[in-house]
């Protein structure tokens, strides 16, 4: 192996490993959005079976604000590794949207 390839094999590895993580936590993201709208499914339709009501706007809209932080996460990895003005763009649309969601 020469000395030369070896910061290509790392670059190669870190992008791997970063691409990895961005779909982790992109997967995390989906899944707290599955299970919000579960929850919040449940909530609607309890009433109909005795089960108390609850403000189920609020708790969809914190789980929603918690999956758009993992959003900007794995916007932030994948803009870390290889960025480019589509990818920065899009950062800066879902970071301006969840400032936006949170000062409301």
């Amino acid at each position: 192996m020469p000395a030369d390839d070896l910061p290509h094999r790392i670059e190669a590895a870190v992008s791997v490993a970063a691409s990895w993580l961005k779909l982790g936590i992109e997967a995390v993201s989906v899944l707290i959005i599955l299970v919000a709208m579960l929850v919040a499914l449940v909530q609607i339709v309890g009433p109909a079976f005795g089960m108390r009501a609850r403000n189920v706007r609020m708790g969809l809209a914190r789980s929603l604000l918690l999956a758009l932080e993992f959003q900007l996460a794995a916007d932030i990895v994948g803009t870390a590794i290889s960025p480019d003005w589509d990818q920065i763009g899009k950062l800066a649309a879902v970071a301006a949207i969840r400032t936006c969601l949170n000062y409301v």
